[in-house]
């Protein structure tokens, strides 16, 4: 049986990273009293055995929606000087996951998270380093292949172009 969807959202498969937000934002409703243990229990079964947005949608009916359409992403970022995401509609950084993940590489102290504007994360690795007196460059070195191969986000919540 097809579920009936509005006319704004069309059914789209879900994967598990949506599945595990929606028993999250389950957990707060039922944390909140919003939801009695045996409701939670039912959401949250349901939620696992979603296969598409409509079914998590379901589990939200008289509950605050997590997953309520969002503004298709020309309309939140209107300039892409450096394309888009053929995926998601984002605009990419203007920083290159590249030029990162070398530079984390090359310098492992957090320099590639610095370049990336992940500089909380480029502070930890550099105070790691130093205490460690080197030994803890590990981090760093594997942050950079991470970088290289990885979908890295920068602070705006654009991808870093290849």
């Amino acid at each position: 049986m097809m579920p009936v969807t509005s006319p704004q959202r069309r059914p789209v498969r879900v994967g598990h990273d949506e599945r595990e937000r929606a028993v999250r934002a389950l957990g707060e409703h039922f944390a909140k009293g919003q939801l009695e243990m045996d409701e939670y229990e039912d959401r949250c079964a349901r939620a696992y055995a979603a296969r598409t947005t409509v079914d998590l949608d379901a589990l939200f009916d008289e509950l605050p929606n997590p997953f309520a359409p969002a503004p298709h992403p020309t309309q939140s970022y209107p300039a892409a000087p450096f394309g888009r995401e053929p995926m998601t509609g984002l605009p990419y950084s203007d920083k290159s996951k590249v030029i990162a993940g070398v530079l984390q590489l090359v310098l492992p102290f957090g320099i590639g998270r610095f370049y990336s504007g992940h500089t909380g994360l480029a502070i930890a690795q550099l105070l790691i380093t130093l205490f460690t007196l080197g030994l803890g460059s590990i981090w760093p070195f594997i942050d950079g292949i991470v970088l290289l191969a990885g979908r890295l986000m920068d602070p705006h919540g654009r991808p870093m172009r290849s």
